[in-house]
């Protein structure tokens, strides 16, 4: 049997790396004995504070050409996200839980997406469905990466499924949600070690909204400030990235995930529009956005929205 790759999206998160080791043990229960999960990017010690605490080793990086290979896409979709040779992949299979864009194959496949707030949430349907065993470790990375997308059930991209799949794995797992989730958000949350690069791409996206090619990057902390005090290093490094990339727009948005609020910092030459999708002004290119900690449901949409107008 031909090798199946399986990895998330490039600069994976939690739910990444996770769902792509979740989504190869389900693909081995099926007999698919060659499914392997890949990463497309660095571990985060985030991340690496679940794969360490349930004693799982990081996927291997993707280096292979992936021209006429079997792939299953997990935890994204859109082309610009995933390997740089996916347009000459086989897509046997897509677990997503975000908006679809950009996406074509040339042959049918299975395509899975739901709107909850985690691809690992669908996964863990999946093995009930199939009445597949969860493994201790899996369950132990299914919670991590629905803590994770959810900021410990915050978000407001979590649903009534993530919480219920959460508590359900716990026993599982052997944890206890609330106090496991918040020391491996806390893990990932200190940016004094990391350079402004890390802090721009440890969780970056691009996206095409209308006519501009917009560049999102999301860092959790436990001090906006603390990111801040590097503001015109970050923009001077936001600025080189967009020249070098060609984006319209570079937005990063600084999560607190203890008070559930951002601040972002924003550059380019659509940056007034920025401030009209939350209806705000910026100030110094920044602007405090209270109950704001989701990309996907209220920074994309509404960027988006304002880009399109």
């Amino acid at each position: 049997m031909a090798k199946t790759y399986i990895f998330g999206h490039k600069n994976p998160d939690t739910d990444a790396i996770s769902s792509a080791i979740i989504m190869a043990d389900f693909e081995q229960q099926t007999g698919n004995a060659e499914a392997t999960a890949y990463r497309l990017g660095e571990v985060g010690p985030e991340t690496q504070y679940a794969l360490d605490h349930f004693n799982v080793t990081a996927p291997e990086l993707l280096n292979d050409d992936l021209s006429d290979q079997n792939v299953i896409l997990v935890d994204h979709n859109e082309f610009q996200q995933s390997a740089d040779s996916i347009a000459n992949a086989a897509v046997q299979h897509v677990v997503d839980h975000h908006r679809i864009a950009n996406f074509e194959t040339a042959a049918p496949l299975y395509y899975r997406a739901e709107p909850v707030g985690c691809t690992a949430t669908i996964l863990y349907k999946m093995y009930k469905e199939r009445g597949f065993e969860i493994k201790p470790e899996i369950a132990g990375l299914m919670i991590s990466a629905i803590i994770s997308d959810s900021l410990l059930f915050k978000s407001p991209t979590c649903t009534e499924q993530d919480i219920q799949a959460a508590e359900s794995l716990k026993s599982i797992a052997n944890v206890d949600l609330e106090t496991y989730g918040l020391e491996m958000l806390k893990a990932g949350a200190s940016t004094k070690d990391k350079s402004v690069s890390d802090i721009l791409s440890m969780d970056a996206k691009s996206f095409n909204m209308g006519d501009f090619v917009t560049r999102i990057g999301q860092v959790n902390t436990v001090d906006i400030d603390e990111v801040f005090a590097r503001q015109e290093e970050l923009e001077k490094e936001m600025l080189e990235v967009s020249a070098n990339e060609k984006y319209d727009l570079f937005v990063l948005v600084v999560t607190d995930i203890i008070n559930s609020n951002s601040k972002i910092l924003v550059v380019g030459a659509e940056k007034d529009k920025v401030g009209v999708a939350f209806n705000v002004t910026l100030d110094n290119n920044t602007a405090f956005l209270p109950g704001v900690v989701s990309r996907k449901k209220q920074v994309v949409p509404q960027i988006t929205e304002a880009l399109t107008k």
